[in-house]
C-alpha cells in the first residue's frame, strides 16, 4: 500500500455496526457490563474509547509501530513518555529542542530526580561522550525546532542499542508522511499532533508509536493511570486530518523551497535555516532518511526591532504560537516558543533575537512570496 492510499485506509475504516464510512464519534465515558468484569471490548473512556482506539490503531500504521496512543497534547504524549523512567535515570535530549520540553525536564520532571543532558545530536561522537552510567535514553529532534539541525537516526539508533538505550524520536515536523524513524531503528516516535497531523489549528493533541509489546504495555499503563487521554471528538478530528496529510505536507515542502530559496538571496535576511537548501550541513542526510524537506524554515534578519518591524508589515503570515496548520505561521522563538530557554542559554545555541520562524502553508506560493518581498522592503 502505497502512501497516500495508506493514510486513508490504514487502521480501522468506517463502522461495522452501520456500515458508516466515517468512522464515529462515540461521545461516551462508560459501557454496559454484561456480568463483572464481562464487556464488550471498553470499560471506561479513559482505559479506552473507540474512536480514540480507532486513531491510535492507524498512527501506529502509519509509524510502523506495535501500539499507539492518544493524548491531550504533544507535551501529555512527552511527559508520558518520561514516566517510563525513574529517579536517578538519565536522559540525553537535543539540545535546541521545542520549549516546552526544555521545561518539562528541568522544571518538572526533575524534581522527580529523572536527569537530562542536552547536546548537539547531530553529532554521534558527543551523543556518545554523553552516555552516562545511568542513562536510560536519547531523545531526538530532526529536523530540530527552531534551528532545523539533521540527526543521522540511523546511527543514533545503533548506538542506542549498543549501549542499552532507548531512543526517542520527536516527528512533528516531519511527519510519518516524510519520515519513518522505527524503520530507522527508533523504538518510541512521539507527535504533537497539533501540528501537521490535525494541519487545521483546531485541534491540541499528542500521538505516540511505541515498537514492541512491552513498551506498549508500559506506556497503557502509564497513560491509563495518568489519565491524559484525548477525547473522541478530538481523535475523530485527527483522522480526519490523517486522510490529506500527504496532500499538506507536499504542498507545504512545495511552498518550502521556494520561499527558502527567494530568503537565502535576499539582502536583508541573514543566515536561512532550512534542509531543503543544498548548501545546509544537513542538505544530504535528510535526502537519505526522509522523503520531503518540510515545511518549517527559520531565518535571521539581525535583531529583535528588525524582526518586529516585519512582522508589523506582513499580510499572509499570521504572528500566533505552533505551527503545521493550512495557513502560512510566523514566530519568534526567543520571545514566543522558546522563551522558557534562559536567554544566556538561547544565545550559545544561535536562537537570536532575530531569528524567526515560519510555518509555511498551503497558501498560494506567490502571495506568500509577494507579502515577504513588501515586507522585506
Amino acid at each position: 500500500m502505497r502512501a497516500k492510499t495508506k493514510l486513508i485506509h490504514a487502521g480501522i475504516v468506517g463502522d461495522e455496526a452501520t456500515g458508516a464510512v466515517s468512522t464515529p464519534i462515540y461521545q461516551v465515558s462508560t459501557y454496559k457490563q454484561q456480568a463483572v468484569g464481562q464487556f464488550k471490548g471498553y470499560e471506561y473512556s479513559r482505559t479506552g474509547n473507540p474512536t480514540r482506539h480507532a486513531l491510535e490503531i492507524l498512527i501506529s500504521d502509519l509509524e510502523g509501530g506495535v501500539a499507539g496512543f492518544a493524548f491531550a497534547s504533544g507535551m501529555a504524549a512527552t511527559s508520558s513518555i518520561m514516566m517510563l523512567f525513574s529517579k536517578g535515570d538519565h536522559v540525553i535530549l537535543t539540545d535546541d529542542v521545542y520549549g516546552g520540553t526544555y521545561r518539562v525536564m528541568t522544571k518538572v520532571l526533575n524534581r522527580f530526580g529523572i536527569e537530562a543532558t542536552f547536546v548537539d545530536t547531530s553529532d554521534v561522537s558527543v551523543v556518545e561522550s554523553a552516555i552516562l552510567e545511568n542513562t536510560k535514553a536519547i531523545f531526538l529532534e530532526t529536523p530540530t525546532n527552531p534551528l532545523l539541525k539533521i540527526t543521522d537516526l540511523e546511527a543514533i539508533s545503533k548506538l542506542a542499542k549498543e549501549k542499552g538505550l532507548l531512543t526517542i524520536v520527536d516527528n512533528t515536523f516531519m511527519t510519518p508522511y516524510f519520515q519513518q524513524p522505527i524503520a530507522l531503528g527508533a523504538d518510541i516516535v512521539v507527535h504533537s499532533a497539533t501540528k501537521y497531523i490535525g494541519g487545521h489549528s483546531d485541534v491540541v493533541a499528542g500521538l505516540v508509536v511505541v515498537n514492541s509489546e512491552q513498551l506498549a504495555k508500559d506506556l497503557h499503563f502509564i497513560q491509563n493511570s495518568v489519565g491524559a487521554v484525548l477525547g473522541p471528538q478530538d481523535s475523530w478530528l485527527l483522522i480526519r486530518g490523517i486522510k490529506t496529510l500527504g496532500l499538506r505536507m507536499e504542498e507545504h515542502h512545495m511552498n518550502a523551497m521556494r520561499i527558502a530559496e527567494f530568503l537565502n538571496n535576499h539582502e536583508a535576511v541573514g543566515r536561512v535555516f532550512y534542509p531543503g537548501l543544498a548548501d545546509h550541513p544537513g542538505h544530504e542526510l535528510m535526502k537519505k532518511q526522509t522523503t520531503g524537506f518540510g515545511g518549517m524554515i527559520s531565518f535571521d534578519v539581525g535583531s529583535e526591532v528588525k524582526a518586529d518591524e516585519l512582522l508589523a508589515k506582513l499580510r499572509y503570515f499570521t504572528l500566533a504560537e505552533s505551527l503545521g496548520a493550512v495557513e502560512s505561521l510566523i514566530s519568534v522563538p526567543a520571545r514566543m516558543t522558546h522563551a522558557s530557554i534562559p536567554r544566556e542559554r538561547r544565545l550559545e545555541l544561535g536562537i537570536t533575537d532575530g531569528l524567526v520562524r515560519i510555518s509555511v502553508g498551503i497558501e498560494d506560493v506567490e502571495d506568500l512570496l509577494e507579502d515577504l518581498i513588501q515586507a522585506l522592503s
